[in-house]
């Protein structure tokens, strides 16, 4: 029978909403568990290259989420075995299994399915029962799926020895296109300059390949691995000293190559290639939310989306507000590596916005934070600046913030609103015909 592997496994960065700081030993599980313990060395040969579908949960240690669902998660393990297998990974001791499928939040559960190089994000309940029915919901789609012909299990042709990902990804570099391609692009490059007959390069190859798929689409490709045939293109290996295979060379706008000195595993590399990506980003556009479109994108493509609503324009005039955007933007480039969204809207423009953040009319500037998959979020108590806001999001990002629930259970309405055009407000001016009015009838009359 096809089995279900449920794994848990620590957050790559550390987690946003939920968590709290909890220091303990490492480790949740033993051998005497029906957990499954999934590391780097195992997790190829026991997850991608298996027929088994897997939902698997990312967790830390410290997080006091994860230590809660310790009991249910092996409670699950045990109600499934021999269907559904149940395993974890400590993303805090490897974070390359982290970072390789995109975890920054704890507890996060993926659902590894027929397609193992794109897992789904598991969104029920975290109970044991609820995660029980939605492991067998997800085999019996999986069995529906086989019977029909739309999936096939598992490619081993891919897969079997560490494969799972596409050759096409890996830009393949010459001496006529490395110059346009790597050095005029602007954009960081990682470079594998190969030897066809070497050994390490052929085990290098599959978990190369299966890195540029995944920082393609994990940088919107933004960051790219191409491969030098050394032996051919000897120039290019001349002109930056390669000697070995295969060596590993990083590409950054305006700096000279560095030699990369991470591990040669698919995580590793993935792991590098987002620090690099977040290290060369642009920090986060600062958006007004003029219409429901602006708040639900970012709320969706962001995984914790930063609200201020700042004072009327009346009240602050445009250099008043002008210094708490001011204020927003250094916060938004200090914490850019965690790919928040950023947002601002002007008292009163949103008042259903307010309500259901528990804002409510008074306290401006005020800032919040939503992760709007739980529809979870938490309140700036401190002050509006730049020491009151890094220490609100140190403490989400450690999980040490206190949260509430979003009013209603979901965003609320939002209104359509001009943009502000940058300039100070102007009172309303309210015109009055007075020619109808005889301003001399009581002149000079006196009231008994």
């Amino acid at each position: 029978m096809t089995e279900i592997l449920l794994l848990s496994s620590a957050s790559f960065p550390p987690g946003v909403l939920g968590c709290s700081l909890v220091l303990m030993a490492q480790g949740f599980y033993s051998a005497a568990d029906d957990v499954v313990e999934l590391n780097p060395s195992n997790f190829n040969r026991e997850v991608l290259q298996s027929d088994s579908l897997w939902l698997i949960e990312f967790y830390a240690p410290w997080c006091g989420h994860c230590q809660s669902l310790t009991a249910d998660w092996k409670k699950t393990a045990t109600a499934l075995k021999g269907i559904v297998k149940v395993g974890a990974v400590d993303a805090d001791q490897h974070k390359s299994l982290g970072g390789q499928y995109g975890v920054r939040g704890f507890p996060s559960i993926k659902i590894f399915g027929a397609n193992k190089n794109k897992p789904d994000d598991y969104q029920g309940g975290r109970s044991s029962q609820a995660i029980v029915d939605g492991a067998l919901n997800t085999l019996r789609t999986l069995v529906k799926d086989r019977m029909s012909g739309r999936s096939g299990g598992s490619d081993n042709s891919r897969q079997s020895g560490g494969g799972g990902g596409s050759k096409k990804n890996v830009v393949e570099l010459t001496d006529d296109n490395f110059d346009r391609l790597v050095l005029d692009s602007g954009e960081v490059w990682l470079v594998e300059f190969f030897a066809p007959w070497c050994g390490h390069c052929k085990s290098l190859e599959p978990e190369w390949a299966a890195a540029a798929s995944a920082v393609k689409e994990q940088t919107k490709d933004k960051v790219h691995l191409g491969a030098v045939d050394a032996t051919v293109h000897q120039g290019l290996a001349s002109r930056y000293g390669v000697r070995g295979f295969p060596t590993i060379k990083i590409f950054k706008k305006g700096e000279e190559p560095e030699d990369y000195q991470g591990g040669r595993t698919r995580g590793d590399i993935i792991a590098r290639a987002l620090d690099l990506f977040s290290d060369n980003a642009a920090p986060p556009e600062l958006l007004e939310i003029l219409n429901a479109d602006v708040l639900k994108k970012t709320c969706d493509d962001y995984q914790l989306c930063v609200i201020a609503v700042l004072p009327h324009i009346l009240d602050t005039g445009a250099a008043g507000r002008n210094s708490y955007l001011e204020v927003m933007m250094k916060m938004a480039e200090k914490y850019k590596k965690k790919m928040w969204g950023w947002l601002w809207t002007e008292a009163g423009a949103q008042m259903e916005l307010e309500a259901a953040l528990g804002i409510g009319g008074f306290g401006y500037p005020a800032m919040t934070a939503i992760n709007a998959r739980k529809m979870k979020f938490a309140l700036l108590k401190g002050s509006f600046s730049e020491t009151g806001i890094h220490e609100f999001l140190r403490d989400l990002s450690v999980g040490r913030g206190s949260t509430a629930t979003v009013g209603g259970g979901a965003l609320p309405k939002i209104n359509s609103v001009d943009a502000w055009d940058g300039k100070d407000g102007e009172l309303p001016v309210d015109e009055y015909d007075l020619s109808d009015v005889d301003l001399d009838d009581d002149i000079g009359k006196e009231e008994l």
